[in-house]
Parts: structure tokens; sequence; C-alpha cells
């Protein structure tokens, strides 16, 4: 019963959507056999992911069905140019309006709430998704209830959908960020994707042993050496580092495996070509992603859908410092706890610092010199990211405190001494 609990313990959110793997596969073999009509498919998706936000959070699921709800009041009434900046504000607000709850609940040492937290996780992901279709009706990729009559072809934003794609039990608790045409394609069987049953399989076998991986990195971590010794104190955050990205890494792989499993997630070669994946809607690979290096390669492969969501909504929006506006907005979107503006600003000084680097070095350097400084580039980044990481994670001034005990956190400080002297002579 200990191993039960402490599996529970440490791997609820995992085990929640585990859980709705069957009522995932049941949805597709019986869209696949043609039992269920369109509206049906439609309350099914929605329905599950009704049950399981209140099975997960309780009361708490309060939070996304009033944004719900408020949302799908807004796409019938509100003019199609004015939805995205409406729904925008009063989403982040509502959003805003919870994490301060919780930072006031952590300043005053009050325990919190496994529900809370994953109600709150799960608000920021239904933030993706409105912000998502309303950005897509105002760039008239879809249509409003408002605007119907105006759609000129179009096919519009109808309640049933809206709802379901909200509610959706596939992205619910761990995304990813599926686009409403994508999502209304499946539901609707425009796209009829093959059984994902071994693809599942394989992923959650991935899973698995990414799991297994980072137990043994935690548990031969020991906070309190490392002031030891510079190597020893730098390989104990660092572990203690991947060990939180690992845990990402599951999370979107068992993610993943939810939406493939419902028949979401299916890519095709749109030239016509033979290549076929189910990693349409990956967040993030492993090997590909922590094989990065630069921060601004890993940037652009570090949660997939949601660094285009956030290039989509802020950068190409942005006429002016595109990059610091980017990260200035996922700091709010996350937040605002010390560890996050400390962390992502210094992810926004190391990603521009890069980009100064990079064009001012690579172009000099021989072939053989590349694949020095490759090697150079990876190391920093994994000592950077292993700086960010913890700050972001632990969010309060303890992982402030754990750099400072450790020389690794002269890398981000070297970074930002590089950044203003490159601006300085570039």
């Amino acid at each position: 019963m200990d191993s039960v609990s402490y599996l529970w313990e440490q791997h609820q959110f995992l085990l929640h959507q585990c859980f709705s793997l069957p009522f995932a596969f049941l949805f597709y073999f019986l869209v696949k056999r043609g039992h269920l009509s369109m509206t049906l498919r439609y309350l099914l998706v929605a329905v599950g992911g009704s049950v399981l936000a209140v099975v997960t959070m309780g009361l708490y699921s309060s939070l996304l069905f009033t944004s719900a709800f408020v949302f799908t009041l807004l796409v019938s009434c509100v003019d199609p140019a004015d939805i995205h900046t409406c729904s925008f504000i009063i989403q982040m607000c509502w959003q805003t309006l919870w994490h301060l709850r919780l930072q006031l609940q952590e300043c005053y040492q009050e325990p919190v709430c496994f529900r809370f937290f994953a109600a709150l996780s799960s608000l920021m992901l239904l933030t993706q998704r409105i912000t998502s279709v309303s950005m897509d009706i105002q760039e008239n990729q879809v249509m409003s209830m408002r605007g119907a009559s105006f759609s000129g072809g179009k096919p519009p934003v109808t309640l049933l959908p809206l709802i379901s794609y909200l509610l959706s039990f596939t992205t619910l608790l761990g995304g990813p960020l599926c686009s409403y045409g994508h999502f209304v394609s499946v539901m609707e069987g425009v796209r009829s994707p093959p059984s994902p049953l071994r693809v599942v399989l394989l992923k959650l076998a991935q899973v698995a042993v990414l799991e297994s991986v980072r137990s043994c990195l935690w548990y031969f971590v020991n906070i309190s050496d490392v002031e030891s010794g510079v190597l020893e104190g730098a390989f104990l955050l660092w572990s203690l580092a991947l060990g939180f990205r690992i845990r990402y890494y599951s999370h979107w792989k068992v993610s993943e495996c939810l939406n493939n499993a419902a028949g979401f997630g299916f890519w095709e070669d749109p030239s016509g070509g033979h290549s076929q994946t189910w990693s349409g809607l990956c967040d993030g690979d492993f090997w590909t992603t922590e094989a990065s290096s630069s921060m601004s390669e890993f940037s652009r492969r570090w949660n997939l859908t949601t660094a285009l969501w956030l290039r989509r909504l802020v950068y190409i929006r942005c006429s002016h410092f595109p990059l610091l506006t980017t990260f200035v907005f996922s700091m709010w979107w996350h937040g605002l706890h010390l560890g996050h503006c400390v962390g992502f600003s210094t992810w926004a000084f190391s990603v521009k610092a890069d980009h100064c680097v990079h064009r001012c070095l690579l172009p000099q350097l021989s072939p053989t010199w590349r694949k020095v400084y490759t090697l150079l580039g990876w190391v920093n980044t994994q000592m950077l990211l292993t700086c960010i990481v913890i700050t972001v994670e632990l969010r309060d001034l303890s992982g402030l405190r754990l750099l400072y005990q450790s020389y690794i956190a002269l890398f981000p400080l070297a970074h930002i001494i590089l950044l203003f002297v490159s601006l300085k002579f570039i």
C-alpha cells in the first residue's frame, strides 16, 4: 500500500490522464465504426471533459466552467472585430486573480491542495484554447455566431462544437494546444486516422523509461551537498533541473497519447507524399530538445504548441521589442512569481545574447571549430537551463539561494554581460 500511495502522490496528473485512455479508445472505436452521430460525438467529448474536471478538481472545476461560459457568451454577443481583445482581457484577468490567490497562500505558508493546482494548470491551458479561437475569428479563419450570416462560405463557430473544444477531455489536463479547425475536422470525420493502439503503447513505454530515469536522478540528489565542490555542485543542480524537465516530457507524452487514442494528432504529408506520423500534437521530444546547442534553438523546441501560441499571440503582433514582450507575457501567464520573473528574464537575455554571438562568431569559424563551438554551446545551454528551471520550478527565494551556493549561477551572469557588450559594439 505504501508503494501505491507513493505512486499516486508522485504521478497524480499522469495517472488521471492514463485513467482516461480507455474512454479515449472507446470514443475512437465508436466513431470509426459509425455508431455515433455528430451531436453525440461532441456531447461525449464535452461531458467526458466535464466529468474529468469535477473528479480531478472538485469545486475548483468551476474556474473552467465559468471561463467557458463567459467566452461562449462573448462569441455569441460581441462583434467579431472585438472578440479577441475582450476575451483576452477577461480571461487573463480571471486567471491572474487565481494566481494571486496561490501566491497569497504560499506567502502565508498555507497548504495548497492538488485540486487547486490542477484547476489552475487547466485554466492556463483553457486560456490558450480561448485565445486561439478568438484569434481565428479575428483573422477570419472561422466566423463567430454573431457573424455567421456574413461568413462568405466559412463555417461559423457553433455552440456545441465550441463547448466541446473548450472542455475536451483529451486536452483538459495537459494540452497540447490543438487548433479549432483540426478539432472539428477530426470530430466530423474529415480526417480518418488509422488505429493508434500500437503508437500509444509505444509512447507509454517511453513515459515509463523517462520516469525511471527521473527517479534514478533524484534518488542520488542531495541538495545539502551543493557546496561540497564546484563540479559536484554543478552536477547535482543539473540532475535536479533535468528531473524537472523530464517530468514535463512525461506529462506531454501522456497528453499526446490521450489525444492519439481519441484520433487526434495524426499528420499526413500535405504535398501528397507517403509520410504519415502520429506526432502532429507533440509538445517536445526528449532527445531532440535536449540536444539543442543554443538557447534560441531550445526555445523553439520546448513546449512546441505553447511556443507557437506565444509567437502568434504576442511575438508577431508586437512591433517593438517582440522577444522581450513575449517573455514578459509568459511571466504573466505563468503567474508572476518571483522565480518566474527571474527565470524568464534570464531566458530572454540568454536568447538575445545567443542571437548576437551567433551572428558575429559563427560565419568566421571553420567546420572543425564549428563542431567544438556546437559542443561548448550544448554545455552552456544545459547550464543556463539548470539555472532557469530551478528558479522557475521552485518559484520563491529558495531557488535563488540554491543557485547562489553554486558557481553555476555565473553562466547567466556571463550571458547578461555578454549581451550588453555585444549590443555596444554591434
